[in-house]
């Protein structure tokens, strides 16, 4: 399990247990150190640090993201969020009435609000096709999602692990088959980086978003956007400023880069931090601990699992799902009283969450966590679900 000492290298208070890194993700101190030396930097001296260092430094940021996600530097775009670079996508494709965005139920609900705000605007269609839980195989997902595949399918929008079930998406086999029909594809990797290795360009996407501020360990307001070269052009910024235009002060040698990366007087510290983060994981052998904290993340669900009497709704694989998952709950009249409980009453932090008319946990594992976090979980929940749930209901399958 992780060690105690990683612990003590994150700021969060010592009496919440924090199960909920997927929600807002925690920083190490060592980081966080780095983030306020790059502040400081600014306040020294403003005007010499955003006409003659930003530009510089973004680029050695850049740099460094990009070895670690397995993409070229300058198809990496600094943005504060991943929804800010679904919103910066969506506007850009001059959708037309008719026009298809294929996605599934799985995806995040801020996401789906700007598919459906770009369709109420354009006349196109938000096409959320079903994918059952568990996912056994790339081919089904394939099989699952073809089904609503049409000639009016202009973009496929898929989450990478998505937020609502932690569900593992075969995004790479999603992209290949998508490129050979000529369809785009746009995959929200908000909770990938961090959790699992990425080869950005092996993926094939046209366009990939992710946080670098959840699994990462990057302050808050770091994520990136990646585009294939081919496809850059496309994108317009949603907010136009000085790095428009052929004499833009902030000249980086690409139009794609200098459009979105300047919006104008902002913090940028979060993703000047993010080399920092990097190293943070490295040199605590960050690659060792994710395995630790899955391997306790399914401890978690077979103990959670015994008590409720519902299976976890992943394949047996290891690949189904990494650092957070979904527990099944019994029907509970009100979802939130147990989640207000949980904390109130136990001082655990961790999100109870509806999906498809089916109640869940979603419990992250970071290295900070330990085997006591989970046990005060299990006897919490041994304690509240008597008085929570409704009648004994057999045993549950792992479907949803």
């Amino acid at each position: 399990m992780p060690s105690v000492d990683i612990k003590n290298l994150f700021l969060l208070d010592p009496g919440v247990v924090y199960l909920n890194h997927g929600s807002f993700g925690a920083t190490p101190r060592p980081v966080f150190k780095v983030y306020q030396q790059w502040q400081q930097a600014l306040e020294r001296q403003p005007v010499h640090f955003f006409n003659a260092e930003l530009m510089v430094e973004l680029a050695k940021a850049r740099q460094t993201l990009g070895t670690y996600l397995g993409a070229p530097a300058e198809d990496l775009a600094c943005i504060p969020n991943a929804t800010h670079a679904v919103n910066l996508v969506a506007r850009s494709l001059d959708l037309k009435p008719g026009d298809e965005i294929l996605s599934t139920n799985h995806e995040y609900g801020a996401c789906n609000n700007v598919w459906e705000f770009i369709c109420q605007k354009s006349g196109a269609h938000y096409i959320r096709q079903t994918v059952p839980l568990p996912i056994t195989s790339p081919q089904e997902v394939l099989h699952e999602l073809w089904q609503a595949v049409t000639p009016r399918t202009r973009i496929i929008f898929l989450s990478h692990i998505a937020s609502s079930t932690a569900a593992c998406f075969p995004v790479e086999a999603v992209c290949r088959r998508a490129r050979q029909a000529g369809i785009l594809t746009f995959i929200d990797g908000a909770h990938a980086p961090g959790q699992i290795p990425l080869d950005l360009v092996s993926i094939g996407a046209d366009f990939y978003t992710g946080n670098c501020h959840k699994w990462m360990l990057a302050p808050k307001g770091s994520a990136f956007l990646y585009a294939r070269q081919e496809v850059q052009s496309m994108l317009e910024p949603l907010v136009v400023s000085w790095g428009w235009g052929q004499d833009s002060p902030f000249d980086t040698g690409s139009r794609y880069l200098d459009n979105l990366q300047w919006s104008g007087t902002d913090d940028y510290s979060a993703y000047l931090s993010v080399p920092a983060a990097i190293r943070f994981q490295a040199d605590h052998d960050w690659d060792h601990i994710r395995v630790e904290c899955h391997q306790l993340l399914r401890q978690a669900l077979e103990r959670i699992s015994g008590v409720t009497g519902i299976d976890p709704p992943y394949a047996q694989d290891e690949a189904s799902y990494y650092q957070m998952a979904v527990a099944p709950l019994p029907p509970i009249a009100e979802p939130k009283r147990l989640k207000d409980r949980l904390y109130e009453e136990f001082h655990i932090e961790v999100p109870c969450t509806t999906w498809e008319n089916h109640q869940s946990l979603r419990i992250s594992v970071q290295g900070y966590n330990t085997q006591a976090d989970i046990d005060t979980l299990l006897n919490a929940l041994k304690t509240l679900l008597k008085e929570e749930k409704g009648p004994h209901l057999p045993r549950q399958s792992a479907s949803i």
